[in-house]
């Protein structure tokens, strides 16, 4: 397929690599934007690139906790101006409300708010603030206590990033650290056995493919048993480490983990949930000639 400017300029963006890389990269794997990214990182070229990079919508995430419960929703617009719109603010400020009694963004959709449902109050508020207006999503984490950590908050209880830690046991407030650490962090899972098989084994392949041509490059290299069983095992490790909640160095204390923290309080981490706006959703493609012209123009 022909390789856009456009293209590369976005698969810049999402590895750090450079242009011409970047242009090679996606002619040796026909285009295809998370192959391209795999390729990059097997030359050394660029980092694991999340899809949270790739966003475009606005809006606010609300969180709420009640008792052992808490929720979390997301609602877009169309701009960040609207964010900071006090009747969004407040529309937010139900719908989140409104979530505890449902389980699904569906339910949500249909559940009471003001004597109508979550859905036609939406289309209500959109007349009266001009924009389009959506429910994306929503989220529920339950247990002995849950706490909530809103990071670049627009007024109480929402912001751009909402984060929800559920806990076995009696919290001291150390809860609210390591939501707070999610926010700074953004794990993959809780723990090793969360994590997406298909996302681990890809990582394999990509540091096995790396391993290989480094070796093979190397002026002294090393038996392919070295590399199957000390070399890929360390990366798989280090990987681990770095994308679980429970490997995760504490950002409040890095000389220990998430899970020697929570152990030392006498808690567990049962489970997370951290939503941030927009993220997943692909930017809108525009023209690129016209995106540089319209940079210039200021």
């Amino acid at each position: 397929m022909a390789i856009t400017a456009q293209m590369v300029k976005e698969l810049r963006e999402m590895s750090g690599a450079g242009m011409m890389d970047a242009k090679k990269a996606l002619i040796e794997v026909d285009g295809n934007m998370d192959a391209a990214i795999d390729w990059l990182r097997t030359k050394g070229l660029a980092k694991a690139a999340k899809k949270a990079d790739r966003i475009a919508a606005e809006g606010l995430v609300g969180v709420a906790v009640s008792g052992g419960k808490g929720v979390a929703v997301e609602v877009n617009s169309e701009t960040d101006f609207v964010a900071k719109n006090a009747d969004f603010q407040k529309l937010v400020t139900g719908i989140t409300q409104a979530a505890f009694g449902a389980s699904s963004v569906e339910g949500l959709a249909a559940a009471e708010m003001n004597g109508k449902s979550v859905d036609d109050t939406i289309t209500s508020a959109v007349a009266v603030i001009g924009e389009k207006l959506s429910l994306r999503r929503m989220a529920v984490v339950e247990g002995d206590s849950v706490a909530a950590y809103v990071h670049n908050a627009a007024a109480d209880g929402m912001g751009k990033i909402g984060v929800l830690v559920a806990i076995k046991g009696t919290d001291n407030g150390i809860a609210k650290q390591i939501a707070m650490h999610i926010a700074a962090t953004n794990p993959l899972a809780l723990a090793e056995a969360d994590l997406d098989p298909a996302l681990v084994e890809r990582e394999r392949a990509v540091q096995t493919q790396k391993a290989l041509e480094e070796n093979a490059s190397s002026a002294k290299p090393k038996p392919d048993s070295v590399i199957e069983n000390n070399i890929i095992p360390g990366r798989m490790k280090k990987f681990l480490e770095e994308n679980t909640l429970m490997g995760q160095k504490f950002v409040i204390n890095p000389d220990i983990t998430v899970a020697q923290a929570a152990k030392d309080a006498g808690i567990e981490v049962t489970a997370f949930v951290r939503m941030a706006v927009g993220e997943g959703i692909e930017k809108k493609e525009e023209d690129f000639a016209a995106e540089v012209a319209k940079t210039l123009a200021g």
